[in-house]
C-alpha cells in the first residue's frame, strides 16, 4: 500500500506563507491525481487544490491566486505553497492519492494556524 507523510504545518501570521509537502511511497504514484483537502472547526472538508498524473490542476475559489499545488514525480512528492494566508484558512490539512475512483488512500492531516 502507499503512504502519505505530511509535513510543514504550523503557526504562521496574517500574510505569510508555508509550504506544505506530502511524501507517498509506492510505484503508482506517477499515475495517481494528488490533492490537498482541509477541515476547519466546525465546517466540511473541502477539496483545496489537486493535480492529475498529467499536471492539470485544480483549485478552491477560496485559494485560487494564493496557493500552488505541484508535485515531482522523482521524489515522489506533491507539495502546497501558500501564500498570503488569511485566518480562514486555519485547518486541519490533508493529502490524497487517488486512481479513478476506485482507490484512494489519505495522510494523517497536519495542522495549520494563521493568526491575525
Amino acid at each position: 500500500q502507499v503512504q502519505l507523510v505530511e509535513s510543514g504545518g504550523g503557526l504562521v501570521q496574517l500574510g505569510g506563507s508555508l509550504r506544505l509537502s506530502c511524501g507517498a511511497s509506492g510505484s503508482i504514484f506517477s499515475f495517481a491525481t494528488m490533492a490537498w483537502y482541509r477541515q476547519a472547526p466546525g465546517k466540511q472538508r473541502e477539496l483545496v487544490a489537486a493535480v492529475t498524473s498529467g499536471g492539470r490542476t485544480t483549485y478552491a475559489d477560496s485559494v485560487k491566486g494564493r496557493f500552488t499545488i505541484s508535485r515531482d514525480n522523482a521524489k515522489n512528492t506533491v507539495y502546497l505553497q501558500m501564500n498570503s494566508l488569511k485566518p480562514e484558512d486555519t485547518a486541519v490539512y490533508s493529502c490524497n492519492a487517488a486512481l479513478g475512483t476506485m482507490w484512494n488512500i489519505w495522510g494523517q492531516g497536519i495542522q495549520v494556524t494563521v493568526s491575525s
